[in-house]
């Protein structure tokens, strides 16, 4: 696959492989931002549910500690007890109102009365008299002296006990109302430990499901210490999350993973709907490359392919030979036979065209029918060419007709670092010499063909310029009356004298064709031609028009807006053609030719005699005059047949009615044979070669004085051959 086509299709397919990423790129992206959002949100959800539950297991030992010191407050501040404890039996006292009901009480489990000396007045555990320095440690001591100094309020701490962790209260026991004054006061000291059913309440009361009390938190699991009076953790309240994100999550689960599995069984689709739709680019890509590179008909490579082609074996195959080769006679089967027919021999002559050699590296069809073949190498091609012509040596067979046609090659050889284009010019060029040499023949390319054309295109250019410039002028030949010897007419005739020399019109007129100059000139030459017959009233006038011209819509309007202009009589004015006009564009020949004879031009035809021109064509158009070519004249000396093929070509015309013309007169013989047969009409270099229009002027105003007249009737009376009045000394002028 070549570069440029690699390149179309990497255009088709690249926006869509660059949508399909960029359509998964923000697929995964909408993804990833979705997963993410979830997680957050779940773990916001359990992060503010674990904030909560951390708040309620604070606010339940906070609970339990406010209830407890309620309670010692409530007991020790109590006018009966600060008289019970300073009476001679505080114990009993104490037991009755403290010990026995911290058997049963709600509110605490231990109920101990320190005297003011530190000693235990009553210390009860479930209602049983318990150490209980023995019991909290000797952290307790300092609780109870921080207690009396502090009588307002309750002294609250957390204590590792011997059977687990106990929460106390101590408050100095005294009379409602004012302390001031008072002696040391006794301490009260309720405590409740910290059993399961304690722990179990705590978790009804506080919603913390789970709750339980270790020495070491817990992996995994929420957990707030408890602490003594130093601030160290004695104890853990642990208790699981309830991790209420994940609840949201794994109910959302089912409904998350249905919507990623549609949007990736989505991605899935779209995936193979682009890889789809890039192969199907790829093998339309293909199939326009083929369609781009081929001939339909043929199936053979077209310009474009061959060129391709030319391009990819540059460096594999340095030096090839590419034949251009051109069907002769192909326009005739198609006249003949119709397109289908035709279309079925350019079928047969490619498929043997591919096989007609083994060194073929390639096969084209230009268009039309036009072929090319390609081969490595610079051998001799003779072996090629023959096997080319010898496709074309017998008549090809389609249905029951019988076609024949021939090749036109031309070759052309890439040794050098020459662009493809540039050999199949060259080859084209080689070709087209080829068919101008006759057609039919082979014909290698050279780089005189380059030099020629370069010459030729410098003529054009030169030609160019002498039409706008005027340079190019009428020179104007006799015309004369075949009875009286007199001019009766002139025939103008183009002559361009440039720098270099004078070019002959058999020279540029063909250019101007071929250029497209032919109707600038043929208006330059008739309006000049005018101008001067202009100044030799009575005298007819005769200019020669190209089939070009008179195949040209605008001729008729171009010639009649330059008599409008020149004010110059119609009728004076004939314009030669030739037979080749009236085969090829008869129709618009002949709307041409009666939109002038409308306005009073006469028609000649020329060279008549040399060509096909039918006797239904001369009655057909009509025309007014016919000129013998100049063939038949020379003739009258070549062969003992001329003269009655000159008696019959005139005859034919003068039983049309069509006056006749002989051009080409160089002897008195050959002008007293064309008068005998009936021209009424002669031109030659033995009447006058063409002259400048002074050179005109001249010779008429000799002929008005009659001197030259004068001669030829004394010679008349003396009985001398009426030729000698043509003879070239009674037309010294010329």
């Amino acid at each position: 696959m070549s570069s440029t086509l690699a390149g179309r299709i990497r255009a088709h397919t690249s926006p869509i492989a660059a949508a399909a990423a960029c359509f998964l790129a923000v697929a995964f992206l909408l993804t990833g931002l979705e997963t993410h959002v979830v997680m957050t949100m779940m773990r916001s959800a359990n992060e503010i549910d674990d904030a909560r539950a951390n708040r309620a297991a604070q606010a339940a030992l906070d609970a339990l500690s406010s209830r407890l010191g309620e309670a010692v407050k409530d007991n020790a501040v109590w006018d009966d007890a600060y008289a019970a404890v300073g009476s001679s039996a505080p114990a009993d006292w104490s037991f009755e109102n403290w010990g026995k009901p911290s058997a049963n009480d709600p509110l605490y489990d231990a109920a101990v009365v320190i005297g003011p000396g530190g000693d235990t007045v009553s210390a009860f555990l479930k209602g049983r008299s318990f150490e209980p320095r023995h019991y909290f440690g000797k952290a307790f001591d300092r609780q109870i002296e921080a207690a009396a100094g502090q009588q307002s309020t309750p002294l609250i701490h957390f204590f590792e006990t011997k059977t687990g962790v106990a929460l106390a209260a101590s408050q100095a026991i005294q009379p409602f109302g004012t302390t001031t004054g008072l002696a040391k006061l006794s301490i009260l000291t309720f405590s409740e430990e910290l059993t399961p059913e304690v722990i179990n309440r705590l978790s009804r009361e506080h919603g913390l499901e789970g709750l339980r009390l270790q020495s070491t938190p817990e992996p995994g699991m929420l957990s707030i210490a408890v602490t003594d009076m130093d601030g160290g953790a004695i104890a853990y309240l642990v208790w699981p999350s309830k991790a209420p994100g994940n609840a949201v999550f794994e109910k959302v689960y089912p409904y998350i993973a249905a919507s990623v599995g549609i949007l990736m069984l989505f991605l899935m689709v779209a995936l193979l709907a682009g890889m789809f739709e890039t192969r199907r680019l790829r093998r339309v890509a293909e199939a326009a490359r083929f369609v781009a590179s081929h001939d339909a008909p043929s199936g053979l490579l077209n310009r474009h392919g061959l060129l391709e082609t030319l391009e990819q074996i540059d460096g594999a195959a340095p030096v090839v030979s590419l034949y251009v080769i051109d069907l002769d006679g192909f326009k005739s089967v198609n006249d003949a036979w119709g397109h289908t027919v035709g279309d079925e021999l350019i079928n047969i002559v490619a498929n043997a065209l591919k096989k007609c050699h083994p060194e073929i590296l390639t096969t084209a069809r230009l268009g039309g029918d036009e072929f090319a073949l390609l081969r490595p190498g610079s051998a001799a091609g003779s072996e090629m060419e023959e096997a080319i012509f010898g496709l074309f040596a017998d008549p090809f067979r389609i249905g029951d007709r019988t076609i024949e046609v021939r090749a036109s090659i031309g070759v052309a050889l890439r040794t050098d670092d020459i662009t493809p284009c540039e050999l199949l010019r060259r080859a084209r060029m080689a070709l087209c010499r080829a068919k101008q040499n006759g057609k039919d023949q082979v014909v290698a390319y050279d780089p005189e063909f380059d030099r020629e054309r370069q010459r030729v295109a410098e003529l054009e250019g030169g030609l160019r310029k002498a039409i706008s410039n005027g340079v190019i002028e009428p020179a104007f030949q006799p015309l004369v009356s075949a009875a009286t010897g007199a001019i009766i007419g002139l025939e103008a005739l183009a002559r361009w004298r440039s720098a270099a020399g004078n070019i002959s019109p058999e020279v540029f007129v063909p250019l101007a064709e071929r250029s497209g100059l032919i109707d600038a000139l043929g208006a330059h030459m008739l309006r000049r031609s005018i101008e001067h017959a202009r100044n030799w009233p009575g005298l007819e006038l005769s200019v020669n028009v190209s089939p070009v011209q008179l195949c040209n819509p605008d001729f008729a309007a171009q010639v009649t807006a330059i008599l409008q202009e020149s004010d110059f009589d119609a009728t004076r004015l004939t314009l030669e053609i030739t037979e080749g006009v009236l085969m090829t564009s008869p129709d618009q020949a002949r709307r041409s030719i009666d939109q002038l004879r409308n306005v009073g031009i006469k028609f000649a035809l020329d060279d008549f005699g040399c060509g096909y021109a039918s006797i239904g064509a001369l009655r057909q158009f009509g025309f007014d005059r016919v000129k013998i070519d100049r063939s038949l004249v020379s003739g009258l000396e070549e062969s003992e047949s001329g003269v009655g093929v000159l008696r019959a070509t005139i005859a034919l015309a003068t039983a049309l009615g069509i006056p006749v013309t002989a051009e080409g007169i160089e002897n008195p013989q050959q002008m007293e044979t064309l008068r005998d047969c009936g021209c009424d009409q002669l031109q030659g270099f033995l009447i006058g070669k063409p002259m400048l229009p002074y050179e005109i002027s001249l010779r008429l105003l000799r002929e008005n004085a009659g001197a030259d007249l004068s001669t030829d009737r004394s010679m008349v009376q003396d009985g001398s051959t009426s030729a000698s009045k043509y003879s070239p000394m009674g037309l010294r002028f010329n």
